[in-house]
C-alpha cells in the first residue's frame, strides 16, 4: 500500500500492489501498520458497502458533526467512481475547498478521507460497488450534509446527474454562518 498526498492536507489517494496468478487476483484493501504512518491510527470500527445501479448516480456530500467524526477508507470494488471529499476543517487553509479523483475497481485504488471532510461520489457507469471502512459509528442525530449543488463549493461532476436522494438533493445550500467542524 502506497499513500499518495493530494493537494489537501491530509487526504491521500492509495494504491496498492496486485498479486495475480492463475487462481484471480489478490490485494490488501487495508493494513494499520502502514495507514498509522499517515494518521489514520484510530482502529476500524464499521464497514459499509454501497451498490449502484445507474451511471451518474450522486450520493453526499456527508460528514458527521464534532465529536462524531470519522477518518474513511473509500474503495471501489465493482465499476468506477468520481470520489470527493470537502475539506470543512474549521482552521485549515483549504476550508471549503474540494477534491475529486476517479477510483477505479480496475486500479485497486482508494481514498483515504480523514476526520473533518464532507464525502460524497458519482457513478461513471452502472452497477458500482463502494466498500468503506470508518473509524466511527454512523450517529444519525449527529449526521450534517452538503449539498452535492452547492454554487459556494463549485463540484464540477463529469457527468449530469441522473439520480439522487430527495435528502441530498434538498439540503439546504451552505451559508455565511457555515463554519465547518473542529477537529482535535
Amino acid at each position: 500500500m502506497i499513500f499518495n498526498a493530494t493537494c489537501i492536507e491530509g487526504l491521500y489517494i492509495v494504491t496498492r500492489d496486485l498479486i495475480k496468478d492463475g487462481r484471480g487476483e489478490f490485494f490488501r484493501i487495508f493494513d494499520a501498520n502502514i495507514s498509522n504512518k499517515i494518521g489514520f491510527k484510530d482502529p476500524i470500527v464499521q464497514s459499509n458497502f454501497s451498490k449502484n445501479n445507474d451511471i451518474g448516480t450522486i450520493r453526499g456530500m456527508h460528514y458527521q458533526h464534532s465529536g462524531f467524526e470519522e477518518d474513511k477508507l473509500v474503495t471501489c470494488t465493482k465499476g468506477k467512481i468520481f470520489d470527493v471529499a470537502i475539506d470543512i476543517r474549521q482552521d485549515s487553509p483549504t476550508f471549503l475547498e474540494w477534491f475529486g479523483v476517479v477510483l477505479d475497481a480496475k486500479k485497486h485504488t482508494s481514498l483515504f478521507i480523514p476526520k473533518g471532510f464532507a464525502h460524497g461520489y458519482q457513478t461513471l457507469c452502472n452497477n458500482c460497488e463502494i466498500f468503506y471502512l470508518h473509524t466511527n459509528y454512523y450517529t444519525k442525530n449527529c449526521e450534517g450534509s452538503i449539498n452535492p449543488f452547492d454554487s459556494k463549493i463549485s463540484i464540477e461532476w463529469p457527468l449530469e446527474c441522473q439520480e439522487i436522494s430527495e435528502k441530498d438533493r434538498s439540503t439546504v445550500m451552505i451559508n455565511d454562518k457555515f463554519c465547518g467542524v473542529p477537529v482535535k
